[in-house]
């Protein structure tokens, strides 16, 4: 009944049942799996609901090219194409009288181009186009759209292909593209540029939850390869375009209701036109209208270039374009920190919606760049009349400026020296926009207890690989906080959170048992050491490894305090400057702290501002140990003997009698350096179940590969 519903809704546009009927049946199906695992089933509505993150993608190679489409921009442009398709060297391609070919017109879509491979009737795999030989597989995500069918159903009773590859678009609906923009404008994050960003970074995101999340659809456009039986070829399959998507249709695969067959160039424009207007009320966004020669026979008479098909064209509609007078210029802050100009203006009608915000991107790109101005950046300021288009139909963004309308006065936007939120330091990218502000591509606020940036960097602070605080996970940071009877809105705050023990008690979801399991979580994590402290609370460029790394070096906070901004990238000293401050003269055989040139001057700036030593302060007051766990006295050698001394070792995957963490603080115990990446100076690569793309890149490279029987013999555990 799921599956007809989702074919009712996505192919056929006529529901059976509600949302919430929906999500009632689909909760029951997910109790009665779990009673009965003998039924499991991983083509059941279910399995689009959960699912593992992946490590990172894998290639897939296309089984045949997914070539680019030229576009046109104009009626006459698309007369040229037809007389092109229509003719070959001034004599009739199609024979006879024919004057040139039926052709469809079709929605351009504005998404994801996605290859669906379906083999017996499943879905073997999902690929982006890539480079248009191979893309990356995306199966994990596509299968979380409730729009891609995981098995093909003919309503004639007809059997799928033998092997059927689909091309169409991923794409995100108006309204969801808007709801999730304005979650992003609430949290001060960046906003989307368009749907077809927001779609990409959904489908790329290594959780399938996320695509699942988002209510993303699909429409097929396309055709790849087609065996209709092991003896036979796609031919059978269909002959044309519009039997393609019939056939497909009939499968359960989404096609696009305005797809129109047009027996001449003429009929195609006048459908072109009357779509113009159409469009801007359909749930997606579109940005022009693909047209193709219906026979598949005649595309391949037609062939094509080393980048396009010949047989096919998309006419794209201009932007509208409006102008409007700048207000003002508000500085947002979003919770990673970064600070994003928005501009203020006078409402102005864009595509059916009253425009009165729209993003300026970033500080580099209204700067005044004089006569070296970049293509894309423009001086605005205060009381400019701007240009305001929607990208992909969707969001407003200030594109220009009218300089002749530049009144007296007019105001330049001054990109702030500090925090608006916090008036804490900020952190410039690229580092050379300091000296050149027009490169500037990112603002960022490094106080990791900015109140704009509060709640995600507590419940980072708590999480399982950082303080790894029991009990204190995203839900109850954010009830605690909602309830506004208990302070949390610092790391300090959590250390508090024992003298309001009873308040804690009496909140929905808490209850005494749960509160003492978090109590003492936060007692027991305040052992943790410096490292793990560092690593834990959001500061700009220090992680978990960097964190770690400091910790080896510096025996405690103070001493990391007391140490000049240099000393935090004791490998890039030089020669007499490392004599100076006690290192050995030979780069390699200093200490290694993970920053950099770019790097450590950020966090030196933080280490020292006065919010920094305000957090330390109370931390350390509070009873938070500030010595390092992890401190290696420069005296003592390193291991240099043993099985991986000296060896540079990635993990992957999941192992049985280990976490990952906890194997590589083990490792590097022995001497060695465990690295989150594959490269060619790996010398190791151990590997669990399900070990993904950096298995794939050790193979490639020729790196050594163990499993886990045999990390258990070299540490003895065999």
């Amino acid at each position: 009944m799921l599956d007809r519903a989702n074919r009712a809704y996505y192919v056929d546009a006529a529901p059976v049942m509600s949302d919430p009927e929906f999500d009632r049946l689909l909760k029951e199906l997910a109790e009665l799996e779990s009673r009965h695992p003998e039924l499991d089933d991983p083509t059941s509505p279910t399995k689009r609901v959960g699912g593992e993150a992946i490590e990172g993608f894998r290639q897939i190679r296309h089984a045949q090219p997914m070539l680019s489409i030229d576009n046109t921009y104009d009626e006459q442009s698309l007369r040229d194409w037809y007389a092109r398709v229509s003719k070959n060297d001034g004599g009739g391609l199609f024979g006879g009288e024919t004057k040139g070919p039926a052709v469809v017109c079709d929605p351009k879509i504005d998404g994801v181009a996605l290859s669906l491979r379906y083999e017996d009737g499943k879905l073997a795999y999902a690929v982006t186009r890539g480079d248009g030989t191979a893309g990356d597989d995306v199966t994990h995500a596509a299968r979380a759209i409730r729009a891609i069918p995981l098995t093909l159903t003919g309503t004639n009773g007809k059997p799928a292909p033998k092997v059927l590859e689909v091309r169409g678009e991923v794409y995100m609906p108006s309204k969801e593209f808007e709801r999730l923009n304005r979650q992003r404008e609430d949290a001060g994050e960046e906003l989307f540029m368009n749907p077809r960003n927001a779609t990409a970074g959904s489908l790329k995101n290594l959780d399938p939850k996320v695509a699942g999340s988002r209510n993303l659809a699909f429409s097929a456009h396309g055709r790849g390869e087609i065996v209709v039986s092991r003896a036979g070829d796609g031919s059978a399959f269909a002959e044309g375009f519009t039997a393609f998507l019939k056939a497909i249709r009939g499968l359960g695969i989404p096609t696009s209701p305005h797809s129109r067959l047009c027996r001449t160039i003429d009929e195609a424009i006048e459908i072109i036109r009357r779509f113009d207007s159409e469009r801007r009320s359909l749930a997606y966004a579109t940005d022009g209208m693909v047209v193709r020669v219906d026979s598949f026979e005649l595309q391949e008479e037609l062939g094509r270039t080393s980048k396009s098909p010949r047989w096919i064209v998309a006419y794209k509609y201009p932007a509208e374009r409006k102008s409007t007078k700048l207000i003002d210029v508000l500085h947002q802050v979003g919770k990673t920190g970064k600070i994003t100009p928005r501009a203020v203006m006078e409402p102005v009608l864009i595509a059916g919606t009253v425009v009165q915000h729209a993003t300026l991107h970033n500080y580099g790109r209204i700067r005044d760049a004089e006569t070296e101005m970049p293509d894309k950046r423009t001086d605005i300021r205060i009381g400019d009349t701007v240009y305001v288009e929607k990208a992909g139909e969707i969001i407003p963004q200030v594109v220009g400026v009218v300089l002749e309308q530049r009144p007296r006065g007019a105001k330049k936007i001054e990109a702030p020296g500090k925090c608006p939120e916090c008036a804490g330091p900020v952190e410039i990218e690229p580092p050379e926009a300091q000296d050149n502000p027009v490169l500037e591509t990112v603002r960022r606020c490094v106080n990791p207890e900015c109140a704009a940036q509060v709640e995600e960097k507590l419940i980072w602070f708590a999480g399982r690989k950082q303080m790894d605080i029991e009990g204190l996970g995203e839900k109850t940071v954010q009830l605690i906080r909602a309830s506004g009877s208990v302070p949390l809105n610092s790391f300090a705050d959590i250390f508090r959170l024992k003298d309001y023990r009873e308040t804690l008690t009496t909140l929905e979801g808490l209850g005494d048992k749960k509160v003492a399991t978090m109590l003492a979580g936060i007692e027991a994590s305040k052992q943790r050491g410096l490292g793990r402290l560092l690593g834990s609370m959001g500061i700009r460029h220090i992680g978990d490894t960097t964190g770690k790394m400091l910790a080896r070096v510096f025996r405690d906070l103070d001493a990391l305090l007391e140490a000049p901004c240099d000393l935090l990238m004791p490998r890039t000293l030089k020669k007499d400057r490392a004599i100076e401050l006690g290192l050995p003269a030979d780069g390699k055989d200093r200490p290694e702290t993970g920053l950099g040139k770019d790097t450590a001057p950020a966090v030196y700036a933080y280490l020292h501002s006065p919010q920094a030593r305000k957090t330390f302060a109370e931390l350390r007051a509070l009873g938070v140990s500030l010595q390092s766990v992890d401190y290696r006295d420069p005296g003592k050698q390193p291991i240099a003997d043993g099985p991986f001394a000296g060896k540079t070792i990635v993990l992957t995957g999941t192992l049985e009698n280990y976490e990952r963490s906890e194997l590589a603080e083990i490792l590097e115990s022995m001497g060695a350096k465990v690295s989150g990446s594959v490269s060619s100076k790996t010398d190791l690569v151990i590997a669990g179940e399900a070990a993904g793309s950096k298995l794939d890149k050790a193979r490639e490279l020729g790196v050594a590969v163990w499993d886990e029987r045999q990390l258990l013999k070299a540490l003895g555990k065999s």
